[in-house]
């Protein structure tokens, strides 16, 4: 019985790490990625100010796979019906049961030129760049100008605030950090509060947020917008998400099951996931891992119906899956040095979102077995 789950982020990690304890000795399990490492791409923007941080957001796989096979390489096509996928040095993996968790590739929405003139912030690479040509700008003078204003942009625009603060250049010489989203507010898929105490944040902190603004092209200096032309020295994009090329830039729709075929599971970014109670789950860490969970418990059934280990007919009616709810207790942002926290009703700001956001970060690492890392970013994030 072959179990195989494709990614290893946010989603495919926490499955892999629960189906080593859920599953019967008789599954032989396989993580395939692209990459020796699981990076938390959730903080990838404090790596624009810290370069030391990469070495605490990244966490080696093998280490931390106990019974599960793990396989470095790309895929390259997915068959959801055949379980089956070609992978990149030419061998295919397949698998009775197996789980998309791919994650996904940042959208440009066919805006000309924006792919070719922008950084996204997808990698450490990318994390890297954006420093790069943030430290030019320390010494000459300019704009960075980062398009999107979901959280991946707001901690983008905060970081990159915070480092040419640091960099100790003259108020009046300091590149000029602006948002920019279409939308008439930032963070404009969560709630008002929220959204609202983190455009406070952004403007105490020096960044200037214009939205209800679309970028209709992107020139090497400038931006065509509905408002005007918006020139900028650097330009980041984080606004928005495909799915990987492996399954043509797709992110299929499942239910609450996140039953993709029958013997396919899709979860995490991979998939726009519709829960039990027919609402559409926003694409975060905090869905991934949290759909990684069900997605375990319905794995497991679908092993154990197929083994007879359930008591039942592997050639009758499939087993009776979990239904996932999206319940989460609130989100969190980091604004360089500052955050902002919703918890319940409740939104917070300063050293109390700070605690929060860093508890949660260290938490899920000690869940993936990452306990060094896990002090490290605690370190990271409030000393």
């Amino acid at each position: 019985m072959d179990v195989v789950v494709l990614g290893a982020g946010y989603a495919g990690l926490t499955l892999t790490r629960l189906l080593e304890s859920r599953l019967p000795a008789a599954a032989d399990i396989t993580l395939v990625n692209d990459g020796a490492d699981h990076v938390l791409v959730h903080e990838l923007h404090r790596v624009i100010r810290r370069p030391g941080a990469a070495d605490v957001i990244s966490v080696p796989i093998a280490d931390v796979l106990s019974r599960a096979s793990f396989v470095n390489d790309r895929v390259v096509d997915v068959d959801p019906e055949a379980g089956e996928a070609a992978l990149a040095g030419g061998d295919t993996a397949s698998w009775d049961v197996g789980a998309l968790c791919l994650g996904s590739e940042t959208a440009f929405y066919g805006i000309d030129g924006l792919r070719e003139h922008a950084t996204p912030l997808k990698s450490l690479a990318d994390a890297a760049s954006i420093r790069e040509g943030v430290g030019v700008l320390c010494e000459t003078g300019g704009r960075v100008v980062v398009g999107g204003a979901g959280l991946s942009g707001i901690q983008a625009a905060g970081e990159i605030a915070a480092l040419v603060r640091e960099e100790g250049v003259d108020a009046a010489d300091r590149p000029e950090v602006v948002l920019v989203e279409q939308r008439e507010e930032v963070a404009p898929s969560f709630p008002a509060r929220f959204s609202d105490a983190v455009r406070e944040e952004l403007t105490d902190r020096g960044v200037d947020v214009e939205t209800g603004t679309t970028i209709e092209r992107a020139r090497a200096d400038a931006l065509e917008t509905d408002a005007g032309t918006l020139r900028y020295d650097e330009l980041v994009w984080t606004g928005g998400i495909e799915g990987d090329a492996a399954v043509d830039r797709e992110r299929p729709t499942v239910r609450g099951d996140l039953r993709l075929t029958e013997s396919t599971l899709a979860l995490g970014d991979a998939a726009t996931v519709v829960d039990a109670d027919g609402e559409r789950v926003p694409a975060s860490a905090a869905a991934a891992t949290r759909e990684a969970k069900t997605a375990a418990e319905n794995v497991g059934r679908l092993v154990e119906h197929a083994l007879g280990a359930d008591g039942g007919d592997a050639d009758g009616f499939s087993p009776r899956l979990d239904q996932f709810r999206f319940d989460v207790p609130g989100w969190l942002v980091s604004v360089g040095d500052g955050s902002v926290a919703q918890v319940g009703p409740s939104v917070l700001r300063g050293r109390p979102a700070a605690v929060a956001k860093a508890a949660t970060g260290a938490a899920y690492l000690a869940s993936v077995g990452a306990a060094d890392n896990a002090v490290d970013l605690v370190e990271t994030e409030l000393l």
